[in-house]
């Protein structure tokens, strides 16, 4: 007899279920159907609607093999009513045995018009030989894999259903006050719906019975993020209270005064230093909300203390711009700001490494090159990571600790929505630059077809006469930077060519970082008027002068690059204008995709509304490693994310007991599968 796994799953079928994350009789429990079959009733064949499923009772009339247009097996059935043709593409001797006339079958499928008449293709079948009772409860179809049928999982579940702990884990209070129907009842109903229920309502999660999966799986997430951020505040970290003497002097010399939300999130990162245990804080801020000059005093609260800071960019141009503003700010105070790149030569890293790990260096920018092995703090108090949506877990962990329990502060200029920032980020603290500094003028954005792309090239011509400048973006070409670079290059010399009066620059990720740096630098000083770039220059590039934004094939890209290209103009006193330029057709989420950025200029907004688009996958990113992902909660219910948000603190406070059997139930399975 074969070795018995998973409560009578064979080790093959174990390892199907281990592919679609089920390990425990919990995760059998919780492995939910897609829609729901309504084998309960036998419908005419005469009152079948072409378009929907329906069950039949009917006796075969004909079984034939077809040769024309292909290979087939057709067979014909009558009940009372009517007759219907089964048609089946591909098909055993077995079938074809069955389907002998006379037979009696049950059998259920999708009716749609056919050659024959209504028919329906591959219909599910078995023959009958005595009066069969109907079943009382809908049939559940679950998400499977190659290999694992309907009928396997059915068994697997409903044997997991009497063996698996259904006991409650919320309690009662809780319970009574959030008027949640019991856990068992919901997954048994949920798995078994009784015949009364409605089918659609379930499949649309309709009923109370998924809204109480929902609550536990959040309050699953909330209770593990929450116990995270708990076991990081029982750590010790290095004290960085200075005296304030280099930050006032800093915000004595800046040419502009801070905004209140500056000052706001400036206090609450001081606050947080000043703790003996390690700040794990998220600045997020729009585009030009002024991110840089908050990091810029975090990291002068560190040199006061003592300590060291590192601030880690994901891409050279932003590393690069960074580099340049916080030297500009902080050389007159007699601080030098190191620069690391992976493009430096061995010689000159190293240089940089030794004095930084001799603890000569106190602040140091750079790219992925500051997590390399070699590089070593002699006492980092600081970690911040720019963009840290674009970095992998282990990457921002990796700066971390580079120092003894060092302070991380990440920063983004995506914004992320309020009810993704209170489910999948709860275990860190959010701070959040909600007004942008004054002088900031509007964006127009503009949606032009491509087929008048000639008027954009006049009114580029037009605007940089007039002493503007402008960026023109060439098209994102996925999982090729070689056909990207292409792109650019190729659109470098069509502008040059309808532009001879104009001086043009490019820019994209395989220039070497000095071609880079003269050719931003060139643009920075107006000798450049038009600037040809990939999307290198999405993040960190600053000209106030630059006051019109064209972007190609915009139903190419992303909601959040869309703004973040967008929010490179309008950085000055003069009227600034975003064009996106479209190729038809467009497809429906493009569509929508460039609705949204025409409507919206508030970033939140657009991200809101980006995360209906997408889910919350492509937000948290890398963060989802070790994460618990959602696969029943629906992240605009904004009152059930915080009704689980208050029940979280609750149960961690007053019942303990509680929250570790409800950790057991949704967490075990993932947490074995992540040992994997």
């Amino acid at each position: 007899m074969a070795k018995q796994t998973l409560q009578g799953a064979t080790p093959l079928v174990a390892d199907k279920l281990k592919a679609l994350g089920l390990v425990t009789q919990a995760d059998l429990v919780l492995h939910l159907p897609l829609r729901f079959e309504d084998e309960t009733r036998i419908t005419p064949i005469a009152a079948a609607v072409p378009g929907e499923s329906a069950q039949f009772e009917a006796t075969v009339v004909s079984t034939e093999i077809h040769f024309r247009p292909r290979r087939q097996l057709v067979c014909r059935v009558a009940d009372a009513s009517g007759e219907l043709v089964l048609r089946f593409l591909n098909f055993y001797p077995s079938q074809q045995k069955a389907l002998q006339p006379g037979a009696r079958l049950r059998l259920f499928g999708e009716v749609r018009g056919g050659f024959w008449g209504s028919e329906i293709i591959h219909p599910r079948f078995r023959v009958l030989h005595d009066d069969e009772p109907l079943p009382t409860a809908l049939t559940p179809v679950y998400p499977t894999t190659a290999g694992l049928p309907q009928a396997t999982l059915r068994k697997l579940i409903a044997r997991a259903l009497i063996d698996a702990d259904l006991g409650e884990t919320l309690p009662d209070e809780l319970l009574s006050r959030l008027g949640l129907p019991d856990f068992a009842t919901s997954v048994r109903a949920l798995h078994a719906p009784p015949s009364g229920l409605d089918a659609e309502a379930l499949a649309r999660r309709q009923k109370p019975y998924w809204r109480r999966i929902a609550f536990d799986e959040l309050l699953a997430q909330q209770l593990s993020l929450r116990q995270a951020y708990a076991a990081r505040r029982a750590k010790g970290a290095p004290v960085l209270a200075g005296d304030g003497a280099l930050t006032e002097k800093l915000l004595s010399r800046l040419p502009f005064r801070l905004t209140a939300a500056q000052e706001r999130v400036w206090h609450e990162i001081a606050a947080d230093l000043a703790q003996p245990w390690p700040m794990q804080r998220l600045l997020q801020g729009d585009v030009g909300s002024g991110k840089t000059v908050v990091a810029a005093l975090a990291m002068l609260r560190a040199v006061e203390a003592g300590h060291q800071a590192a601030l880690m960019a994901p891409t050279e141009i932003l590393a690069e711009q960074h580099w340049r503003k916080l030297s500009a700010w902080l050389a007159p105070l007699g601080i030098e700001v190191a620069w690391l790149s992976g493009s430096q030569r061995k010689k000159e890293k190293q240089a940089i490494s030794e004095k930084v790990g001799a603890g000569e260096t106190a602040l140091i920018v750079g790219t992925h090159a500051l997590i390399e092995e070699a590089v070593a703090f002699a006492r980092l108090g600081l970690a911040i990571v720019d963009e840290q949506h674009r970095f992998g877990v282990r990457q921002r962990l990796a700066l971390k600790q580079k120092g003894v329990q060092a302070h991380q502060l990440a920063m983004s200029a995506t914004p992320i929505p309020r009810t993704l920032a209170m489910s999948y980020y709860a275990d860190l603290d959010v701070s959040v630059i909600d007004e942008l500094p004054p002088g900031r003028t509007p964006v127009v954005t503009k949606l032009v077809s491509a087929a008048r792309r000639h008027e954009i090239v006049a009114k580029v011509r037009e605007l940089c006469r007039a002493g503007r400048q402008a960026y023109w973006v060439c098209p994102l070409i996925e999982d090729s930077e070689a056909l990207q670079l292409k792109t650019a290059q190729e659109t470098f010399e069509h502008l040059s060519a309808e532009l001879p009066e104009l001086n043009i620059g490019l820019v994209h990720g395989r220039l070497k970082p000095d071609e880079k740096a003269a050719v931003m630098e060139g643009f920075v000083r107006n000798e450049i008027q038009l600037l040809v770039a990939t999307t290198v220059i999405e993040v960190g590039v600053d000209v106030p002068n630059a006051s019109l934004m064209v972007i190609e094939h915009a139903e190419r890209f992303g909601l959040a690059q869309l703004h973040q290209l967008r929010g490179r103009v309008g950085r000055g006193a003069a009227e600034s204008a975003c064009i996106l330029l479209f190729e038809q057709p467009l497809s429906e989420t493009a569509r929508q995709r460039l609705r949204i950025i025409y409507e919206n200029t508030d970033g939140f907004e657009i991200a809101r509304q980006d995360l209906h688009l997408r889910g919350p996958g492509e937000f948290v990113g890398a963060r989802q490693s070790g994460l618990p992902l959602l696969r029943f909660a629906d992240l605009e219910d904004t009152a059930l994310v915080e009704a689980a948000r208050a029940a979280a603190e609750e149960m961690l406070a007053r019942h303990p007991a509680h929250v570790e059997r409800h950790l057991a139930r949704w967490l075990a399975g993932r947490a074995e599968l992540l040992k994997a």
